[in-house]
């Protein structure tokens, strides 16, 4: 897996999110996301010490970078949108999807929203176990 480049977010996935995943709230435009946030959540899954993947696999590498961008609030509006396009956007580059319905995903991105900043590492575990438990491969 290769990070997801700030044009990526920018140019697809955040015009993705305001089209498709427009709610009563409205995502503001691209230029009021505040510095340096973005960058950190697309760069974290990709941390090394002593020479190994902090986050091993692509299950765990969109999981910490989903979980960032619905934690760390890298925009004003639409954090779990923008991070539930983007993890769509990284699975599909992939040649990966999830295979589960729009209810569930919907509480998933809620509970990881509600969960309680102490419990990261939990909560970033489950998230990799729910990607890997739905995770299927694209038909070409």
């Amino acid at each position: 897996m290769r990070p997801i480049t700030v044009r990526e977010v920018e140019e697809i996935i955040f015009e993705v999110a305001k089209q498709r995943f427009s709610f009563d709230e409205p995502i503001p435009d691209f230029g009021t996301r505040y510095a340096n946030i973005l960058e950190s959540c697309l760069e974290s899954p990709f941390q090394t010490f002593e020479g190994k993947d902090l986050y091993p696999g692509l299950a765990a590498k969109t999981g910490v970078m989903f979980y960032l961008m619905v934690k760390n609030h890298p925009f004003q509006n639409g954090n779990k949108r923008i991070a539930m396009a983007s993890l769509f956007y990284a699975l599909f580059e992939n040649k990966k999807w999830l295979n589960v319905n729009t209810q569930e995903l919907y509480n998933f991105a809620m509970w990881v929203a509600q969960s309680p900043p102490q419990a990261k590492k939990q909560t970033v575990d489950y998230i990799e176990q729910f990607l890997n438990k739905h995770i299927v491969v694209l038909k070409e």
